[in-house]
C-alpha cells in the first residue's frame, strides 16, 4: 500500500509550518500508518524497558563484581558512545541499508544481546567481567542505534504532517517501558536472580520480531546528496544540537547515580528503588502527546516549548539533591516530586526538537525524502548520545 499522497507520501510545506496544515491529515489512519504506528511502539517499549532495567540493580550487582562506581558509571555510559557513533553511520547509509531491514536487525540483536548480559554473573570477576559488560553494552548499543534510527524515519516518512504529534504519542510505550523496566527489573532479580530479568525481556524483544516483519512496509528512495555536517552547520540546527546535548546529558547522569542515592539516602530495597523511577518516566509519558499536538498545530509555541523546558529542567536538578546553598533537607517525597516535574519539562523540551530540524532542513534546500529524515533521525540519537556520554 502506498503511503497518503502518493509514492513519496504528501510533501510537507516550506517555513515554520513545514510540519502543518497546509494538506489536511487524513482523519482516519490507513492500514499502512497502524501498522507502522505497532511497529514504533513495539521498538520503544521493549528497547526502554531493555535499557531501563539494569538501574535498581546493576550498580550493586557489579560491586559484589569488584567493579567501582566510577567504572559502573563508564559501563553505562559506553552505550551512548556507541549509540553515538552508530547512529550517524546508520542515520547516514538508512536508504542504502534499507530501513526495514534495519529496523528488524536491530531488534534482533538487541534481544540476543539482552539475553547474553543475564549470563555475565557466571563471568569472573574483575577485568573479565568488566571487559564483557563493556562488549554487550557496545553491541546492545549499536543494535539500538539502528532501530531508533530507522523507526523515527520510518515515522516522518508515514506521517509527514503531524510528525511531533506521532512522535509525543509513542513517547507513551518509551515511559511506559522506562516505567515497567526499572520495578519489573527489580521484582524479578528478588526473586529470581539476576538472570531472569534480562533473559525474560530479551526473549520479548525476539518474539517481537516476527510480527514487526510482517506489518512493517518498505518505503525506498534515493540516496541525497546533503550530508550530517551541512546539516549540523546550520545555526538553528546547531542550538537545537546543543539542546538535546544538555537534556541528555542530565538523564545520563541519573542513570548510574539515582539508584545508589536512593538505596544509601533511604534504604529502600531494589524493588521499590525502581518505583522512585516511576515518577520520572510516567509523567514524561503523559506530557508528552500534549506537547507533540500543541507542536503540530502551532508551531510558533516550538521555541517557547524549549525555552521554558530548559530553564524548569535546570530548576529541577537544582532541587533534586538539593544544592547545599538552598539548605533544604533530601526527603523522599520531595525526590519524587521533582522527577514528576522534571519528566513534564522534558516532554516540552524534546518532543518540538525533531520536528524544528526537519523544518529547518527544508528550508534550506535538503531533498523531502527518507535521505533527509534517516539524518535528522541519526542527528538527533547522536546528539542524545552525546549528552549521555558527558
Amino acid at each position: 500500500m502506498e503511503a497518503p499522497g502518493g509514492p513519496e507520501g504528501p510533501r510537507p510545506p516550506r517555513g515554520d509550518d513545514s510540519l502543518g496544515n497546509t494538506r489536511e491529515t487524513p482523519r482516519q489512519l490507513s492500514r499502512e500508518q497502524f501498522f507502522v504506528l505497532i511497529s514504533a511502539a513495539s521498538i520503544n517499549l521493549g528497547s526502554m524497558m531493555c535499557y531501563s532495567i539494569l538501574g535498581p540493580f546493576f550498580p550493586k550487582e557489579a560491586e559484589k563484581k569488584g567493579v567501582s562506581n566510577t567504572v559502573t558509571g563508564m559501563i553505562f555510559g559506553c552505550y551512548a558512545l556507541f549509540d553515538l557513533l552508530a547512529s550517524l553511520v546508520f542515520g547516514k547509509y538508512l536508504v542504502q541499508i534499507g530501513a526495514k531491514f534495519m529496523f528488524v536487525a536491530g531488534m534482533f540483536v538487541s534481544g540476543g544481546v539482552t539475553i547474553l548480559f543475564g549470563v555475565l554473573d557466571q563471568v569472573p570477576k574483575g577485568p573479565v567481567f568488566i571487559a564483557m559488560c563493556f562488549l554487550v553494552r557496545m553491541a546492545d548499543a549499536v543494535s539500538f542505534a539502528a532501530a531508533i534510527t530507522a523507526s523515527f524515519s520510518i515515522l516522518a516518512k508515514a506521517f509527514p504532517n503531524s510528525v511531533a504529534t506521532v512522535l509525543g504519542s509513542l513517547e507513551i510505550f518509551s515511559g511506559l517501558g522506562l516505567v515497567l523496566g526499572p520495578p519489573l527489573g527489580g521484582f524479578l532479580y528478588q526473586s529470581f536472580g539476576y538472570e531472569v530479568p534480562f533473559i525474560f525481556l530479551g526473549c520479548i524483544v525476539l518474539l517481537m520480531i516476527p510480527l514487526n516483519m510482517y506489518i512493517l512496509p518498505n518505503y525506498d528512495s534515493d540516496p541525497g546528496e546533503h550530508s550530517f555536517w551541512k546539516l549540523i552547520a546550520l545555526p538553528k540546527v546547531a542550538l537545537i544540537a546543543f539542546v538535546i546535548n544538555s537534556l541528555s546529558s542530565c538523564f545520563g547522569f541519573l542513570d548510574p547515580t539515582l539508584s545508589l542515592f536512593v538505596l544509601e539516602k533511604f534504604n529502600l530495597p531494589a524493588g521499590y528503588v525502581g518505583l522512585v523511577f516511576l515518577g520520572l518516566a510516567s509523567s514524561y509519558a503523559i506530557s508528552s502527546p500534549l506537547f507533540g499536538l500543541l507542536s503540530d498545530k502551532m508551531p510558533h509555541l516550538r521555541k517557547w516549548f524549549l525555552v521554558w523546558g530548559n530553564i524548569i529542567t535546570a530548576g529541577c536538578y537544582m532541587l533534586l539533591g538539593p544544592i547545599p546553598v538552598l539548605h533544604i533537607k533530601s526527603q523522599l517525597w520531595l525526590l519524587v516530586l521533582i522527577l514528576v516535574l522534571n519528566g513534564i519539562s522534558a516532554g516540552m523540551s524534546i518532543i518540538p526538537t525533531i520536528p524544528e530540524i526537519l523544518s529547518c532542513a527544508y528550508e534550506n534546500g535538503f531533498e523531502e525524502g527518507l535521505s533527509t529524515l534517516g539524518l535528522v533521525s541519526g542527528l538527533f540519537s547522536a546528539m542524545w548520545s552525546v549528552g549521555v556520554t558527558l
